[in-house]
């Protein structure tokens, strides 16, 4: 709860799938990912930091006491790239789509296998007893205190709100349960979220032939949500 009291204009889409085929090979997801870079060096005219939908969580970041030049969100880290230019390499059609609707969209979209034990999925202020283990195989450690965490119970899956995932939150082509989670600061708009959570049903439906579970957008009057499929 607090941190839409904080930040009362965020908004976090959350779309869960069920029996998505991840193995499936999809050369449209290459031209779509392609597609979307282009329109990122289109649309992105200057300092990338300066952009609009840059700005706002570089601003977010600040306040929580995180450094954006350090830990950027993970859109201006793919955007940055994306403008070099460089191309984002395929990896498995869940996160190629993830991608591909972060960069149509100028939104952090992440993806994460589903949990196995039914929990509660919180986006927080960092908790003593927290943990989080680093996807580069580094040792686990705790969050720093005041830190802004999406975390499941004391599972940490991803660091400085949209930084970094965790190891234990990586999609592989075996992973067939995930949710999707798309962040929303102003100037995006819950209407700008729910775009971006419709694209990533429409892709996921079409590209892994998978089942959409739920698709709800959490807000400050609705801060959790309870993810368990049976």
């Amino acid at each position: 709860m607090e941190i839409f009291e904080d930040y009362p204009d965020y908004s976090c889409g959350v779309v869960v799938v069920d029996d998505a085929d991840n193995r499936l090979q999809c050369k449209q997801l290459a031209t779509h990912l392609r597609e979307a870079e282009a329109l990122v060096r289109e649309s992105v005219q200057g300092h990338v930091a300066e952009h609009p939908r840059i700005a706002t969580w570089r601003e977010a970041y600040r306040r929580f006491g995180a450094k954006p030049s350090e830990h950027r969100s993970s859109v201006e880290a793919m955007v940055r790239r994306v403008v070099k230019p460089d191309s984002l390499p395929l990896i498995n059609p869940l996160v190629d789509i993830g991608n591909i609707v972060s960069l149509r969209h100028m939104l952090p979209v992440g993806v994460h296998p589903l949990p196995a034990t039914p929990g509660k999925l919180h986006l927080r202020r960092a908790l003593p007893g927290d943990s989080f283990a680093p996807a580069d195989g580094g040792p686990v450690v705790e969050p720093s205190a005041g830190e802004i965490v999406l975390a499941y119970g004391h599972d940490v899956l991803t660091r400085r709100w949209t930084w970094r995932q965790a190891a234990n939150t990586q999609t592989s082509l075996n992973t067939t349960r995930v949710f999707f989670n798309v962040d929303g600061l102003p100037p995006a708009t819950e209407e700008d979220v729910l775009s971006a959570m419709q694209d990533v049903v429409r892709l996921v439906q079409k590209h892994c032939r998978g089942t959409i579970v739920r698709s709800e957008i959490l807000r400050a009057e609705r801060p959790l949500l309870s993810l368990a499929l049976a």
